[in-house]
């Protein structure tokens, strides 16, 4: 068995939620604030982000959060927790906005975390993140912790993201990604030196999928990415969520360093492979 916590985004019964809360469930149900219980099917969960989507069948239209929204967020905002942590019931917690856009946390393939000081702890997964008009700024998925309590280090997947996946899987059951095929190595100060090169930022190609939109194109592997579509690379997480952001089909121009010499590559972006773990974009 599993305990979360979710967000009704729609008044018709959708209830947003963490995929982990879900997975490899048989049976899930639903407890509203008013007690009452709804059994729940899963209309389409996303692994890369974290991110699942349910329904539930409901004779009256359900009150629906606020989307808000986090292009004016700032560190030091105030924001809630809302959650059913341990299990006790409902519970909201507050704190302020601690960091905005961590990464490389090793938690999902695409991350762009709210960090907050607001107690989350367990049970609070898939509950709302907001601000202090109510309007949900993040979904809370996951703590930093070494005693399995709250510390301090609360992360939440921000409210752009969420809705964008969220509008998906209501329409489709499913998320469309793009994809080219590569293993792609951030590029530290020792990489540089060993190839030479003046610049530290970019994303090394330590792979190449064979028969992949990259290989077709003409990528190989040792091949430095600077920009995707005239976005500046500077890591593999911007990388990631660039081309992810690409739709399938479309041309899209990259930017490379081989042998010290930058050249551009046209790509034709292809459909990212669902489920997929290892990190290529």
């Amino acid at each position: 068995s599993s305990l979360g916590s979710g967000v009704i985004v729609n008044g018709n019964g959708y209830v947003l939620t963490n995929n982990h809360v879900v997975e490899g469930m048989d049976q899930i149900e639903v407890l509203l604030a008013d007690n009452t219980r709804h059994p729940a099917k899963v209309v389409g969960t996303d692994p890369e982000t974290d991110l699942a989507v349910l329904k539930i069948d409901t004779k009256v239209q359900l009150p629906s959060i606020v989307f808000g929204q986090t292009d004016g967020l700032r560190v030091g905002d105030v924001v809630l927790a809302i959650g059913n942590p341990f299990g006790v019931g409902q519970t909201v917690t507050m704190g302020i906005v601690s960091a905005l856009g961590r990464t490389h946390l090793g938690i999902n393939t695409y991350e762009n975390f709210i960090q907050t000081d607001a107690a989350i702890n367990p049970g609070n997964s898939g509950g709302a993140l907001i601000d202090t008009n109510g309007n949900l700024i993040g979904i809370n998925t996951a703590i930093f912790s070494r005693t399995g309590g709250s510390l301090g280090i609360g992360f939440a997947i921000p409210v752009s993201t969420a809705r964008q996946v969220m509008e998906q899987l209501i329409t489709t059951g499913t998320v469309t990604r793009g994809y080219i095929g590569v293993e792609p190595q951030d590029l530290t100060a020792e990489l540089a030196d060993a190839f030479k090169l003046s610049r530290r930022e970019g994303v090394i190609i330590a792979g190449v999928v064979r028969g992949g939109p990259a290989a077709k194109a003409g990528i190989r592997t040792g091949d430095i990415v600077i920009s995707v579509d005239g976005k500046p690379i500077a890591d593999t997480t911007t990388m990631l969520n660039a081309i992810a952001q690409l739709p399938p089909g479309q041309k899209v121009a990259i930017r490379i360093v081989r042998g010290g010499q930058e050249m551009e590559v046209s790509v034709t972006v292809g459909t990212r492979p669902r489920p997929r773990r290892d990190g290529r974009p």
